[in-house]
């Protein structure tokens, strides 16, 4: 096939492209500022110039045949390496601009991210943000992301990553509850009570504890693990701390969904169990992500850089510990 014949096809051979990675006409059709029969219509037409069947349709999903994913996989990296070319020139010059696609968790973005991304538009109004707030794990390839927020203890080997800040779980409960139930003061009393769950990637209806030493790299702390039981379970910490606040049980919550007071004797929960540390929940840092490219848009790391300035400190709540018994 001639250059002449071939251009006109190099869109549509893009929109497959995209359509491979999200699998829905309808997502695809987003990404691109397409409406969702343009999008098919353009599909069937890149199908009959082909000569072959290039994608799969039913009534729940869209999948790729095998001449597809052949062809697919072979102008992929072509596309990827003229996304760089062109973003790495655009960059020489002028100020950052351009569109950024984020996701981050519901509470951190909520709380700590919104004002964040406000003050950056501020400095840079040639850049656009599209932030997506979900407590799901998002396949940033995929979906087309170009950075998300994580709380997570190692980031993918697959992607680039910024160490934003450090953060820690806090095991909490209102002064009302503790009063009504008792004050635990060792994690195996933590079986008699109401107990609240976060619903991670792995749920578990167990939590291991590890007596905190002096020495944060002393590793010998005792370790004991408790079988837990509650009425309420949810993947979002904001709903937890709600909970928390009204005397449903124990919880533990990252200290970034911590409430907010001027000293700890107003805090509105209290620490329980502060000489243990719960393993294995929400993760020990902050870190923007984004899937590895050779070249990373100008836009992006400017917003790294505020990132890592805004975040710089963490997140350190005064806390209150809960009253002996």
């Amino acid at each position: 096939m001639s250059s002449d014949q071939l251009s006109p096809l190099i869109a549509d051979l893009h929109l497959l492209t995209v359509l491979a990675a999200t699998r829905s006409f309808t997502e695809t059709a987003r990404r691109l500022g397409l409406s969702k029969a343009s999008a098919s219509t353009r599909i069937s037409e890149l199908e009959r110039a082909a000569g072959v069947l290039l994608v799969r349709r039913t009534t729940r999903s869209v999948g790729l045949t095998e001449a597809g994913q052949q062809l697919v996989h072979e102008m992929q990296p072509a596309f990827e390496r003229i996304s760089e070319s062109y973003t790495a020139a655009r960059d020489l010059v002028g100020a950052p601009r351009g569109l950024i696609r984020v996701t981050a968790p519901v509470a951190l973005g909520r709380q700590h991210l919104a004002s964040c991304v406000a003050d950056f538009l501020l400095r840079y109004p040639d850049i656009h943000i599209e932030l997506e707030l979900t407590d799901r794990f998002v396949n940033l390839a995929n979906e087309g992301f170009d950075l998300a927020i994580r709380h997570t203890q190692t980031p993918p080997d697959t992607h680039v990553a910024w160490l934003l800040c450090d953060t820690h779980s806090v095991l909490m409960a209102s002064p009302q509850y503790l009063a009504r139930r008792g004050v635990p003061s060792h994690p195996s009393e933590l079986a008699a009570h109401d107990c609240l769950l976060y619903l991670g990637g792995s749920p578990t209806r167990s939590w291991t504890f590890v007596r905190k030493t002096k020495r944060r790299s002393d590793k010998s702390g005792e370790r004991v693990g408790v079988n837990i039981t509650g009425t309420l379970k949810a993947n979002n910490s904001e709903v937890l701390r709600d909970a928390l606040l009204a005397g449903l049980g124990i919880g533990l919550l990252p200290d970034f969904s911590l409430p907010t007071g001027t000293s700890a004797s107003l805090q509105p929960l209290v620490q329980v169990l502060p000489d243990w540390q719960v393993q294995g929940f929400f993760g020990e840092h902050i870190y923007a992500i984004r899937p590895w490219s050779a070249q990373v848009p100008k836009a992006v790391q400017c917003f790294v850089a505020h990132l890592r300035e805004s975040f710089a400190h963490g997140f350190a709540p005064a806390l209150a510990g809960a009253p002996a018994d």
